[in-house]
């Protein structure tokens, strides 16, 4: 066994989060603060143009399905170029596009901006978990992700709130705003973030070739974080986002107020148990958060579609989010271990994303087929059992976490895929 040379297990580990790190977390916050300023606006501006729903949908998709083809390229770029001016360019390319929106006179500019605008998003947010990934200290990892992906939520809860005035004064006052916020955390994120970035790539340089897909994929963890991660993009697009809404409405027979209340308690519960999970996640290893939250996640949602009573459904999203919540820094934890801090990961990472993305792209389409011909029990089973799937995964994956005092006995050098033979295939 290969021991490891990772900084996690030194034992005078530093025990705050780096001022990078907090400012990848602010930089988060506000994009998901203009997103969310943006997701509602955009079916009913693109509705404005005379098109029907399905033509108003193909614009939220193009996003999704440009974010998926673009991954392994964007991947090679961070790989080759660094992250931070591939992270400074996708956010230059969103805000170009986005801001564009409100100009655009007909529909196919729109649909055109928006597979733009979904190149410039994967840069973005692989070269930014990348960058979360080679500044966050090993022994860390999981507080860093869970800080991240709660500036994240916390951004995606302001912005429709802010977006419901914005909407009042003009259709594109949103999509011109949200262009100017991400000039501002381009421009503030850069001046930050250059003189760190430049030691990192320094040190990868130093420490050899980059980490590659295939030889990630040769680890049986990096393997359950894409299962896990597929499950994760099915549940939020597919049910959460699609659904939900609808089955409150239809099966429970709510007013469309109901929808928002229900959506709010999944984002409670996520919150409540992200920044919770973190510390947990570094302390005791990646596996028992994932094996609980997976476990959690999936039996709650796999049951909502069987509630009749809108209490209850709402009792039922907030330990659903709750579950979800306890995935997601593990899950990027697990990652990075498997990366190692040394070497650059664009197309692991790359390919993690992929794995997200193409759960959204097929879970509406798959939950909402099912929710139509078997009902929405079927639909809301199905999502459960896809998450129950990515539980089997973890419970054969092994533990990638090394502590200060163990640093002998564990294997993350079996994950550092920079080094090909380090791997152990299983």
């Amino acid at each position: 066994m290969v021991e490891s040379d990772d900084p996690g297990a030194v034992p005078d580990a530093p025990d705050r989060l780096p001022r990078e790190i907090w400012v990848l977390v602010g930089a988060s916050f506000m994009i998901a603060i203009g997103f969310g300023l943006v997701a509602p606006t955009l079916p009913v501006f693109a509705r404005s143009f005379d098109v029907g729903i399905t033509a108003a949908s193909l614009v939220i998709s193009a996003f999704a399905l440009s974010r998926l083809l673009f991954a392994p390229v964007s991947g090679r770029i961070v790989a080759r170029c660094g992250e931070l001016p591939v992270y400074l360019t996708g956010l230059g390319v969103v805000a170009v596009t986005t801001g564009s929106l409100a100009f655009a006179t007909e529909y196919w500019h729109l649909l055109a901006l928006r597979l733009l605008g979904g190149v410039g998003s994967t840069m973005f947010t692989v070269s930014a978990l990348s960058l979360l990934i080679r500044l966050a200290p090993p022994n860390m990892r999981g507080r860093a992700s869970g800080m991240w992906a709660t500036g994240f939520l916390l951004g995606s809860i302001v912005g429709p709130l802010a977006g419901g005035g914005l909407v009042l004064i003009s259709l594109r006052a949103p999509f011109l705003v949200y262009a100017t916020q991400l000039v501002i955390v381009a421009v503030v994120t850069g001046l930050l973030l250059r003189n760190r970035t430049r030691e990192t790539v320094a040190e990868a340089a130093a420490a050899g070739s980059p980490a590659r897909f295939r030889v990630a994929l040769g680890h049986p963890a990096y393997r359950a974080a894409l299962v896990a991660n597929f499950a994760n993009g099915w549940a939020v697009f597919g049910v959460r986002i699609s659904l939900v809404p609808l089955f409150v409405v239809e099966a429970l027979r709510q007013p469309d107020a109901w929808g928002g209340l229900a959506l709010a308690a999944f984002a409670i519960g996520n919150a409540a148990t992200l920044v919770v999970t973190g510390p947990l996640t570094d302390r005791h290893g990646r596996r028992p958060p994932m094996l609980v939250g997976l476990a959690v996640s999936g039996v709650a949602t796999g049951v909502l579609g069987f509630v009749t009573s809108p209490l209850l459904f709402l009792v039922g999203g907030l330990v659903a989010g709750m579950g979800s919540g306890m995935v997601n820094p593990p899950m990027n934890a697990t990652v990075a271990d498997v990366i190692g801090s040394r070497a650059r990961g664009g197309t692991v990472l790359a390919g993690f994303q992929m794995a997200a993305d193409t759960g959204a792209i097929i879970g509406p389409v798959l939950a909402g087929a099912l929710a139509e011909s078997a009902g929405y029990p079927a639909a809301f089973a199905a999502t459960g059992v896809v998450a129950l799937v990515a539980l089997v995964f973890w419970v054969r994956a092994p533990e990638t976490l090394v502590h200060a005092s163990s640093a002998g006995k564990d294997a993350l050098a079996e994950c550092a895929v920079a080094d090909a033979p380090a791997v152990r295939r299983g």
